[in-house]
């Protein structure tokens, strides 16, 4: 085989597998692996606006494909950072025990930088806008125990907007051209005034995307499968300031994706990840949270590390 039948063979193959809608998964849309992690049931200074900013570092050097085997490429190097902004109201409206909210997320990828080793003729990746995502929730009351907290929880019905940046000669895009249904709820329990536990469980429901990347062979649509995702984490008070613990993520896609409406096997996505995590209160109002994430057992997406810094600023 000569070197320029080799080089397109290869290209045939990993634009078979790797299709995507955003910077780390192949078919599935971005959703919050890691986002949030310590303290996650409740917001923490109560009713008023939130702003939470985001900012997060990925890294990856291999490309996985169905076996958790690296994609045949010469070269898999990805490497990309997004800032995420995050508006929240918790209003003053009640519902038993419940106040009322709402959320809008919009990630931005400011840097995307991708080597598949052919001069990205595999593929082909672009940074800018991505979807905006809006959830009204339901914030419950605390349940108060003789020293503080128990345990507080929290239900959002969040949707994703098709309105980040897509082009269909692209296969790594920041938007996924397609809605998405992804509710959550998300809950904190304390085994002790100063040692707690979270977690954020998610479900995953796509619509189709009408205009698929060339990867997909001219096909008319495509419908990512569903998927379930959580966000956990455990967190102790070393100081009344200073919170030290451990965070993680895990996704499981549960059904094949659809292309031209016929279910494809072989293309559902797995991760998990744990890593260290950190959480300093300047105030009730601002409070900084660093977490890293090394990635493991994963099948269909990249394989990498993230960074990620969040400051929560309450008005």
């Amino acid at each position: 085989m000569t070197r320029t039948n080799k080089a397109l063979q290869l290209c045939v193959l990993a634009s078979g597998l790797v299709a995507g809608q955003a910077s780390q998964a192949y078919d599935l849309p971005v959703v919050n692996l890691g986002l949030t992690t310590f303290l996650d049931g409740g917001l923490p200074a109560g009713p008023g606006w939130y702003i939470q900013q985001y900012f997060q570092d990925y890294r990856a050097d291999h490309l996985k494909d169905q076996r958790g085997d690296d994609l045949p490429l010469p070269r898999q190097d990805l490497h990309y950072q997004v800032a995420v902004t995050q508006l929240s109201y918790l209003s003053d409206l009640r519902l038993g025990n419940a106040s009322l909210g709402l959320n809008a997320v919009l990630p931005v990828v400011t840097r995307m930088d991708l080597d598949d080793g052919l001069n990205n003729a595999a593929l082909k990746a672009q940074d800018g806008v991505g979807d905006l995502l809006v959830g009204p929730f339901i914030q419950f009351d605390p349940i108060m125990g003789p020293d503080g907290p128990r345990f507080v929880h929290r239900i959002e019905l969040q949707v994703n907007l098709p309105t980040g940046k897509y082009d269909e000669d692209q296969a790594i895009n920041p938007g996924a051209n397609a809605w998405s249904f992804n509710p959550y709820w998300a809950a904190t329990y304390w085994f002790t005034p100063k040692w707690s536990a979270s977690l954020r469980a998610h479900y995953l429901y796509n619509g189709k995307n009408e205009d698929p990347n060339y990867s997909y062979g001219g096909a008319d649509d495509l419908q990512a499968g569903q998927a379930v995702h959580a966000n956990f984490a455990t967190e102790y008070a070393v100081t009344p300031q200073l919170r030290l613990g451990i965070n993680g993520y895990w996704l499981n896609q549960f059904t094949d994706t659809r292309i031209d409406g016929h279910e494809v096997s072989g293309r559902r996505e797995r991760v998990w990840a744990i890593g260290p995590g950190a959480m300093y209160s300047f105030s009730q109002e601002d409070h900084l949270v660093v977490n890293a994430y090394v990635e493991q057992d994963v099948e269909n997406r990249p394989e990498g590390s993230r960074v990620q810094v969040r400051y929560v600023h309450h008005f």
